[in-house]
């Protein structure tokens, strides 16, 4: 079988980690970094400007929306930090799933196995990157097409983020200009949202991948002749013991990523979406539902979406690490001398470690965390409604 890729996160990522500084060896990955410390700080202190200028129980609504976007901005430029600090480990990663792949290079039933999650990761990625881009259309659309008048002094200039600039716009060429550099700033931070987030899934479906080879090694060994292949027996085992250690590595390195990144999430998304919610339920009824539902629902979507990826994957983790421990137990050990059984036993003792992904290692993502989210953001919606 001819191997076409040997990584199973898509090369469009790969491509893309130098412009947002991350990848190591480049000489463009300072001047990078410096151009995104400084745009994003530059954005959020334009937020805070906005905040203050319109802190009143009139512009409520406003100020829950420029709220949604300083959050989300956190939100990337944690990934981003995050993402530089510990960039090493991204690179065992990436160097992991390559040996990987070329491991399986010579096994057509690994290979297959490899190949197919990295089909899916493919998919995917693309649907993610799809429906970011469309969250960034929905949300400026309204302002792109709009005619306005920068010169008429009774109108406060609609921008795409609800920011506070610190200087006067005064011609309608800068007011494009300013609109342009917002919606590529706003577009290619959603791209970086889903580039980590991509790499969470296609580390997390490799790792899935390599836990059904290390499987079928085990189910494989059932087929031969035990009593006469003693040294077959080791040396399979043995290689199956390598395979086990390294997945527990390669998911402590998943661990160790995005930990940080989860608990800010976690906490970030619970005041979004109920905000967002908000602003979409006050909308309705009123002269302009549609396009504020417009502008809403896509950014709403990708943050239940971006949740439900990362306490899928915690989920995702924890299964396919116990299934290591009962595929196991279910080998006939019972015809094993006990010398040979130590061998199982130790793996057995190994895949009690539990493969997890945690939010700031404080707390397990699981389908049972996101349930918890969404009954947070539930029960703060109704706090908004009731006060309004």
């Amino acid at each position: 079988m001819t191997m076409t890729r040997k990584n199973t996160i898509n090369r469009i990522i790969m491509f893309m980690l130098p412009l947002y500084g991350i990848w190591p060896g480049r000489s463009i990955t300072l001047i990078n970094r410096v151009l995104w410390l400084t745009s994003t700080s530059f954005v959020e202190i334009c937020h805070c400007l906005y905040i203050i200028s319109h802190f009143n129980p009139e512009n409520f609504s406003n100020i829950l929306d420029c709220l949604c976007s300083v959050l989300e901005h956190g939100k990337m430029f944690t990934k981003l930090v995050v993402f530089w600090i510990n960039q090493r480990k991204l690179v065992e990663i990436v160097t992991l799933i390559t040996d990987d792949w070329n491991d399986c290079a010579d096994n057509d039933i690994s290979m297959r196995l490899t190949m197919r999650k990295a089909k899916i990761s493919d998919r995917i990625t693309y649907g993610i990157f799809t429906i970011h881009a469309l969250t960034v259309i929905g949300y400026c659309l309204e302002i792109i097409i709009a005619d306005t008048d920068v010169t008429d002094q009774t109108i406060e200039i609609p921008l795409l983020n609800k920011v506070k600039l610190p200087f006067t716009i005064k011609t309608q060429g800068m007011y494009r200009f300013i609109l342009i550099a917002e919606f590529l700033h706003m577009f290619f931070s959603n791209v970086l949202i889903a580039i980590v987030n991509n790499i969470l899934l296609a580390s997390v479906l490799h790792m899935g991948g390599q836990v059904e080879i290390l499987q079928s090694w085990l189910s494989q060994l059932t087929s031969k002749e035990i009593g006469n292949k003693k040294k077959s027996f080791i040396t399979e085992t043995s290689k199956i013991i390598r395979k086990h250690n390294k997945i527990i590595q390669f998911s402590e390195n998943i661990e160790t990523l995005y930990t940080y990144i989860a608990l800010y999430l976690f906490v970030s998304n619970i005041i979004l979406i109920c905000s967002i919610a908000f602003l979409i339920v006050t909308a309705i009824g009123t002269p302009d539902a549609v396009k504020q539902i417009i502008k809403c629902i896509f950014f709403f979507l990708i943050s239940n979406l971006e949740a439900f990826t990362f306490c899928y994957a915690g989920e995702y983790l924890s299964n396919k690490g116990e299934t290591i421990g009962f595929t196991t137990y279910n080998y006939p050990w019972y015809n094993l001398r006990p010398k040979d059984i130590r061998i199982l036993l130790f793996i057995i003792i190994r895949s009690q470690k539990q493969l997890i992904l945690t939010a700031g290692k404080m707390m397990d993502l699981s389908l049972k965390s996101f349930t918890s989210l969404m009954n947070a953001s539930g029960s703060f919606l109704s706090l908004l409604l009731a006060m309004q």
